[in-house]
């Protein structure tokens, strides 16, 4: 009996002891991120924890979501478990995005970590001061979910 090398798949109809024919393995495909890569981890940053859900519900496929409730919680969250990027409110009690940005991006643990700022300024001269501060992209609202999960996408 001939046998076939693994990669191909024998039909079973035999005739006179030989195969009749042998058909290839058509290759499965898998997307890359189930084989080696878990979803990209993004830290949101809102004082409003409501944001956070719905960003969650919206995203939530895609990436792996966790929160910090203020900028100084987002610092201490980022060094301690650096994120693929981070999701930063702008308008904050204390610590606002804008600040939290330049922390961010003058800490050598956390300076490469993409920030996107999220706010509802939307002036040129706010988008201005986010990167000014640092941000790698800002996203005003109210945004297209779509826009927003290409915009990471791009960063990650």
């Amino acid at each position: 009996m001939r046998l076939a090398p693994p990669c191909f798949k024998l039909q079973t109809q035999m005739l006179k002891g030989d195969y009749v024919g042998i058909e290839k393995e058509k290759p499965i495909s898998v997307p890359e991120r189930t084989v080696n890569r878990p979803r990209p981890t993004i830290l949101v940053v809102d004082d409003e924890y409501f944001n956070f859900e719905m960003l969650k519900a919206s995203l939530g496929d895609e990436f792996s979501l966790s929160y910090a409730n203020s900028g100084a919680s987002c610092l201490t969250s980022a060094i301690a478990e650096p994120p693929d990027a981070i999701l930063l409110d702008v308008c904050m009690p204390g610590l606002d995005g804008y600040d939290t940005c330049r922390l961010l991006k003058n800490t050598p643990e956390t300076e490469q970590i993409p920030v996107v700022m999220v706010s509802g300024l939307e002036t040129e001269l706010e988008q201005k001061a986010g990167f000014d501060a640092g941000c790698d992209a800002y996203v005003v609202k109210p945004f297209s979910v779509k826009t927003l999960i290409e915009k990471i996408k791009t960063l990650v």
